[in-house]
């Protein structure tokens, strides 16, 4: 049998969840290459594996039949990797110009238009589909806005006040407006957005 992933959907990390549950290594991360690799050899078709997607990109074929069919159907998937690939709230950064650190922000902070400050933790990141993209957040707010994303630290956790990651810090006239912590999937994007612009607009 054979287990299929729709890489379309897929945000192709090390964190994935599907190589360690494999209990014969079927799916593996290959460090070297930096992408998930399918020994469909190994595969006994358990199916422990589907589970551990969120976005459910996934799939068992229990005859050839069936694995045209998923394959074609990924074939048709009209997204693309270049809809996924963009930085979002509580995933892993993508493009440099959104990355900063912890000297680097007191700078920008001390600009006088609005900034976004997203405090994350590298080793906990979400899944790339399910996560709010940056541009979404900030469409609304004025042309100047500025976002950066920081890893965290202690002593960012303690100035800041910090309870719950990722939280997005906003800045305003070189003084912190107020805090969003915790993580909101693209589900519950409107509530986010809604807990922004009532910081901003107070």
């Amino acid at each position: 049998m054979a287990i299929l992933i729709n890489f379309k959907i897929c945000d192709n990390a090390p964190e994935c969840l599907a190589p360690p549950v494999c209990p014969t290594g079927a799916i593996i991360w290959n460090e070297e290459k930096k992408t998930l690799e399918i020994d469909n050899s190994k595969c006994t078709s358990c199916g422990l594996c589907i589970p551990t997607c969120p976005m459910e990109a996934i799939f068992l074929a229990r005859s050839d039949e069936e694995y045209n069919q998923i394959k074609k159907e990924i074939d048709e998937d009209k997204r693309t990797r270049k809809d996924l690939f963009v930085d979002r709230y509580g995933a892993m950064p993508l493009m440099d110009a959104f990355m900063s650190d912890e000297e680097a922000i007191k700078d920008k902070i001390e600009r006088d238009n609005l900034t976004f400050i997203e405090i994350y933790d590298a080793e906990n990141v979400e899944c790339l589909l399910k996560s709010i993209p940056l541009k979404e957040i900030t469409e609304d707010m004025p042309k100047d806005t500025r976002y950066y994303k920081v890893n965290h630290t202690d002593s960012l956790m303690k100035k800041y006040d910090i309870k719950e990651l990722p939280s997005l810090l906003l800045f305003k006239n070189k003084k912190l407006l107020g805090k969003v912590e915790g993580y909101y999937p693209t589900d519950e994007k409107e509530k986010f957005l809604f807990l922004i612009n009532d910081i901003v607009n107070k």
